[in-house]
């Protein structure tokens, strides 16, 4: 049974009352529940129903003199493990994106430190609205995370769409991800990351570079981190901190990524998220490359050792699992087969880059086609946090049981 301590904000729409079996079986799995319900969610369900389910003071004013002699607002904010937010109306995000403090619920989720996991619930032409989709991307770029909103019948009549809240089975899974990522599946295990881009000299000024984050393969080292392995990050230039918990390298160049993989103790599985570039210059510049009357310069490209396929082939020290990336514009899950093939490894995460694949480059969200020996599996559209978690529970679940 779990310890931790869940704040679990109740947002006024139609779908709080699916929070009283979250609670429910929040409960049956352990973990502590402390509620803020705001005076619009007190219209659909009540303080009554929702303090019993909880065991626990239901908080509701931000001017309580009895909650709020020892600065309450802070300390719950402060002493959750995790903050809820379902069902997060479109108010609720809004304020939430543009750091509103003007009742309980919003001074408490500006105040928060620890992770948040937002549950929409909303008409679906709300959910679609440029302001809502602006302030979910600025959250999600901001570390919180989704889960859902579904497409189904809305309360008002007739209507269907994108907007319904999540079961609370579903976002029981997402909490459980949050907070019992793999439930430790990965303790006493070495996992190797490498990501973000490459980028390969022309000059001292140039470079031949990719639109890589790095933000999906930093997610996935962190998710294995705190699934209990020791992991050992591999980082071409990005602009995010290193993980907490993780050994980082960093380099720029694929070479210098080849070097730094060879050079990681054995691993048990390894992670190829990296896009690493496929070529560079055959001889870069010492000096920088001026513009002259002859017209642009004839760079001479040669191709950069192929890392993923490198490790995975291996006939001594090969990690248990080795899992490839795939960025691809067209012919998705058939460039993905071939590359599966071509590589020698186990497993192939494949997702559309393209421009109408959904910004997954520099992005907050992916969706990713796992190809493997076995066949396709197609998830459903997440944020990368969120994939994250959910490739290293099946990382776990692909690694022989230790004697």
């Amino acid at each position: 049974m779990s310890s931790s301590r869940i704040l679990l904000v109740i947002g006024g729409g139609i779908a709080a009352y699916k929070t009283l079996d979250l609670i429910r079986r929040l409960k049956e799995r352990g973990f502590s529940i402390r509620a803020i319900l705001t005076e619009a969610a007190g219209e659909f369900v009540t303080p009554l129903s929702v303090g019993t389910l909880t065991a626990e003071p239901v908080f509701r004013e931000l001017f309580d003199l009895t909650q709020e002699h020892d600065v309450g607002h802070i300390r719950l904010a402060r002493d959750a493990d995790l903050v809820v937010v379902a069902p997060a109306t479109a108010d609720l995000l809004a304020k939430m994106a543009n750091g509103l403090a003007n009742d309980l619920a919003s001074t408490a989720l500006l105040a928060a430190t620890s992770p948040v996991l937002a549950a929409p619930a909303m008409n679906p032409t709300m959910w679609a609205h440029p302001a809502t989709r602006r302030n979910v991307a600025w959250l999600e770029a901001q570390g919180v995370a989704f889960v859902g909103p579904e497409e189904g019948l809305m309360a008002e009549r007739g209507e269907s769409g994108l907007g319904r809240m999540s079961e609370p089975l579903a976002i029981v899974a997402a909490v459980e991800a949050r907070l019992r990522p793999a439930a430790g599946a990965l303790a006493g295990r070495r996992v190797l990351v490498t990501s973000g881009p490459t980028h390969e000299p022309i000059d001292p000024v140039r470079v031949i570079a990719n639109r890589s984050s790095g933000r999906q393969g930093h997610a996935i080292a962190a998710a294995a981190a705190r699934a209990g392995a020791e992991v050992i990050l591999v980082s071409g230039p990005v602009a995010l901190p290193d993980p907490a918990g993780v050994t980082t390298v960093h380099v720029e160049s694929a070479r210098e990524m080849l070097a730094a993989v060879e050079a990681a103790p054995p691993v048990d599985v390894a992670v190829f998220a990296a896009a690493v570039a496929d070529w560079r210059v055959a001889e870069d510049a010492v000096q920088k490359i001026k513009k002259g009357a002859g017209g642009p310069p004839t760079l001479t490209l040669v191709e950069n050792p192929d890392i993923l396929a490198t490790v995975a082939r291996r006939t001594e020290g090969r990690p248990e699992l080795v899992v490839g990336f795939a960025a691809e514009t067209e012919n998705v899950l058939d460039n993905a087969r071939a590359k599966l093939a071509r590589k020698g490894c186990d497993l192939i995460v494949a997702n559309d880059v393209s421009a109408g694949g959904g910004g997954v480059m520099g992005g907050a969200r992916n969706t990713v086609h796992l190809v493997g020996s076995g066949g396709v599996e197609s998830w459903e559209t997440m944020t990368k946090d969120a994939v994250a978690e959910a490739l290293v529970t099946r990382f776990a679940a692909a690694l022989r049981p230790r004697p």
